[in-house]
């Protein structure tokens, strides 16, 4: 259908937000606790009978107690996976909090786009081991496939809201859901769409898929006995990454569309980039080159200058070589200015949340332009002149955000920038707690 506004006026706001991370189930929980710099990470204990000292790393960021709540009709908890449960609640969550209610809408033009890096991997996992376990074919969960395809999640928010538009899922690892903002911005941008539920989820704290990136060597194993520390980055002494759970929802709609409704309105999505490095499936390129092209090309896209960003929230895994690379990219772009941009990192306290980091990351950025707070970085004690930059900070800093940018960059050798700007009207003033 096309769009009802010229597309030169087809801007794109946020005006609605939900989570579900190991700091807290719904915004409010989670934004006073990452401006507390509480930490989600905490020991890893046994997978059933499987010994735990065969994981090196012993550490995970657990979504703790999480009570999803009567679920849709059409859709019964024992059909859904863990991690579509998060993004059912992050949906609901954001929807309410833009006050959209997509009955009085157009449902064809409301669109859903979530991305997953590994999609239904608990239900994948117990029946895999229930089959070779019990040799019985025939008592497979009826509801296996539509549980673990990665297309769930978006599958399942539309059916539970009644989102009739575009239904689209994005799966490239670590920055799916960067890039589910992103084509949620080109949905609404090219009028297939006023409204789009946008953000991403993943739930693999599993046997087998903690086994995995224990063998790829990718996570942190030296603080052990200390999970709270685990997770470092731009640290020295960062190991790597902290696998952990979650998802988080962003409502797009139209400039036009939210002004139509006076929504209370958190941020624009002013511009947005996906490039491929074509060089590695799990190391990022040393010189940071094609992350800083990437980041460039999002602001090209929004229209803004390098100078104008105010605030950076890094990819920043903590893993060895990534983050000096990040940090590398950010200074070939920002030069002298490296230094005076915020800059945190979100993973310090909820370790890498995989397909949802990027969700998760771009509603710190609404929230950081709309309360001009930036959140500490937790465990940064001892910066790694490798990766240091000037803007990272273990306390709450208050500034003067306007413009904010969101890396993700994932597996596979793909890379993703969105630019945040601040809503038309006046600037937010920097606040306490």
């Amino acid at each position: 259908m096309p769009s009802r506004e010229p597309a030169m006026k087809r801007r794109v706001v946020v005006t609605g937000v939900g989570v579900v991370t190991p700091i807290g189930v719904g915004v409010r929980t989670f934004w006073e606790n990452a401006l507390a710099g509480v930490s989600g990470v905490t020991a890893l204990t046994a997978f059933e009978d499987l010994p735990l000292e065969g994981y090196r790393s012993r550490v995970v960021a657990r979504v703790p107690d999480f009570d999803p709540g009567p679920p849709p009709p059409a859709l019964p908890a024992e059909r859904l996976d863990r991690y579509a449960r998060f993004a059912l609640v992050a949906a609901r969550e954001a929807l309410a909090d833009a006050g959209v209610a997509i009955e009085r809408e157009d449902p064809y033009r409301v669109g859903v786009v979530i991305g997953a890096g590994m999609g239904g991997m608990m239900i994948g996992e117990e029946e895999f081991t229930r089959l070779y376990r019990t040799q019985r074919p025939g008592r497979v969960h009826p509801n296996f496939i539509p549980m673990i395809t990665l297309n769930s999640a978006s599958g399942a928010v539309a059916i539970a809201f009644g989102a009739k538009g575009p239904n689209l899922t994005t799966s490239t690892a670590c920055s799916s859901s960067a890039h589910a903002i992103g084509q949620g911005l080109g949905l609404i941008r090219a009028g297939y769409a006023d409204v789009v539920l946008a953000g991403g989820a993943d739930a693999s704290i599993t046997p087998l898929s903690f086994a995995g990136f224990c063998a790829l060597r990718a996570l942190s194993t030296m603080f052990n006995d200390t999970p709270e520390r685990a997770s470092r980055p731009f640290d020295r002494a960062r190991d790597g990454f902290v696998m952990g759970e979650g998802a988080g929802v962003l409502v797009l709609e139209s400039l036009p569309h939210a002004v139509r409704r006076r929504a209370r309105i958190y941020a624009e999505v002013a511009g947005y980039a996906a490039t491929s490095e074509a060089h590695h499936m799990v190391m990022p390129k040393g010189d940071g080159v094609e992350m800083t092209r990437t980041m460039a090309f999002a602001l090209r896209d929004a229209g803004v200058a390098a100078p104008r960003v105010d605030y950076i929230n890094a990819h920043a895994t903590a893993t060895p070589v990534g983050d000096p690379v990040e940090a590398a990219a950010i200074r070939h772009l920002f030069k002298r200015r490296a230094d005076r941009i915020a800059v945190n990192a979100t993973k310090s306290m909820i370790g890498h949340t995989l397909g949802a980091a990027g969700a998760i990351a771009g509603i710190v950025c609404a929230l950081t332009l709309r309360s001009g707070l930036v959140h500490p970085t937790i465990n940064y004690d001892d910066p790694d002149p490798a990766c240091a930059l000037g803007g990272i900070s273990t306390k709450v800093q208050e500034r003067r955000v306007r413009v904010a940018l969101l890396n993700a960059f994932g597996f596979g050798s793909n890379n993703a920038s969105v630019v945040f700007s601040a809503p038309p009207g006046p600037a937010p003033r920097a606040r306490g707690r």
